[in-house]
């Protein structure tokens, strides 16, 4: 199988957005909710979404691996955030126009230090030689993770650089059907990004170890394909989501050929939920 894409800015999602005036109950003071529909975007239509391979997508949190010092690093991952002043002219903009690819932004001037060592990521959009945030007002990027850094720990916990070795959960070889905790070489994982998962990631939605026997893993994105997904419409996504083993899962993440990463959540359907009419 080919090497699939990795996660180096925001996802679209697989269903075309629509605002609705209301507040949101994900980012606090945004005056408005953005709603899945039932269309498929323009986005997935143009990299041939029917042709890509729908993976799982990871409960944890977003890693790279890439060279620093002269050797394979782990990454984690640190938006470039702005700073009070300019957070809250981007709201205010918002709360007036909804549209945030309108607001002006001083990236020298508007955004919080980052540590030298920070480096933006990869495929985001640039103007003369700066990164430029996203329709959130943040500029993904990355740190690396060095062997001491307390604030990066469990990240730590996934790697042995001596050895240049990271622990990765897989498929095993022999089964697909079980998996395994390998010692994968560094090297082989360059410029891939993975899904930290474990105790102390994101509420352990997995269950691993424990607060005395922690455990955590790196799970390469795109490693758990779905094999008996629906069709891609609106009402059988949910059916499948609600009503089946192998939808209990956090979403779904399509690889399509050109790299381009599609996306849907399982938040979605209570999104649509709220503002569609569901078909029996």
């Amino acid at each position: 199988m080919r090497r699939l894409g990795s996660v180096q800015r925001k996802m679209p999602c697989v269903f075309v957005t629509e605002v609705k005036e209301e507040p949101s109950t994900k980012r606090e003071h945004q005056p408005f909710k953005v709603l899945a529909t039932e269309t498929i975007s323009h986005k997935a239509l143009d990299a041939d979404i029917y042709s890509a391979i729908p993976t799982e997508k990871v409960d944890g949190t977003c890693c790279y691996i890439t060279n620093y010092k002269g050797q394979p690093y782990l990454w984690a991952r640190l938006d470039r955030k702005p700073n009070k002043l300019a957070e809250k002219r981007f709201k205010n903009f918002l709360h007036s126009k909804q549209n945030s690819k309108e607001f002006f932004w001083n990236v020298e001037e508007d955004f919080k230090p980052v540590p030298e060592c920070w480096i933006p990521a990869k495929e985001i959009e640039q103007l003369n030689g700066n990164p430029m945030p996203d329709e959130n007002g943040h500029i993904p990027g990355w740190v690396p993770v060095e062997k001491n850094n307390k604030q990066y720990c469990w990240h730590s916990s996934v790697v042995n650089y001596e050895f240049e070795v990271a622990l990765v959960l897989k498929h095993h070889p022999d089964d697909p059907g079980l998996l395994e905790i390998s010692a994968v070489p560094l090297s082989d994982l360059l410029e891939q990004t993975l899904e930290l998962i474990g105790t102390n990631i994101n509420g352990n939605p997995y269950g691993l170890g424990s607060k005395k026997h922690p455990l955590h893993l790196l799970i390469p994105h795109g490693a758990f394909q779905i094999r008996n997904l629906p069709t891609l419409k609106h009402n059988d996504l949910l059916s499948w989501f609600e009503g089946c083993r192998e939808g209990k899962i956090e979403g779904i993440v399509w690889h399509c050929n050109d790299g381009c990463l599609i996306k849907v959540s399982r938040c979605w359907k209570y999104r649509v939920n709220k503002t569609m009419s569901v078909p029996s």
